[in-house]
């Protein structure tokens, strides 16, 4: 008897596996406050990259700048606070910054999209965006590679 107990136990005591995570409201609140806020106005507090994925918690206390990823999406939750997603048209003064990552002063031409919390936003490669914050703002990105 002492061994099925035992048996039905195990899984309970099982640890869970190295590639999950879960974090409470507080402590995603907690941490993307925490994090410096760069001379762009953006802090960025990474959660994990998971090879073809990665999960960050960006906290923007004013606009962005243009910017154009290669090969990774962007599928943004937003947590808090208000702005405009502008998307599309040309960018502005472009500038290769990396591997892919292409960064320029705004975007003329594109469409604007009012972001909330709650909203979500699926922003493919290639596609020009940028964010206009007038106050602040604190949303998830995961970045996925795309082929």
């Amino acid at each position: 008897m002492k061994l099925l107990v035992l048996l039905i136990a195990l899984p309970l005591l099982a640890a869970d596996p190295p590639a999950f995570g879960a974090w409470n409201q507080a402590a995603l609140q907690t941490r993307v406050m925490a994090a410096k806020l760069d001379a762009h106005q953006v802090g960025l507090e990474s959660m994990g990259n998971w090879g073809n994925h990665s999960l960050e918690l960006v906290h923007r206390a004013g606009n962005g700048q243009a910017e154009v990823h290669s090969n990774r999406v962007d599928i943004i939750t937003v947590l808090a606070g208000e702005g405009t997603l502008i998307i599309g048209g040309t960018m502005v003064e472009a500038r290769t910054t990396g591997t892919g990552e292409i960064r320029g002063k705004s975007i003329t031409g594109g469409t604007s999209h009012k972001m909330a919390p709650g909203d979500v936003f699926h922003i493919p490669a290639k596609l020009p965006h940028q964010m206009l914050v007038p106050k602040s703002l604190v949303f998830q990105v995961v970045k996925v590679t795309s082929r």
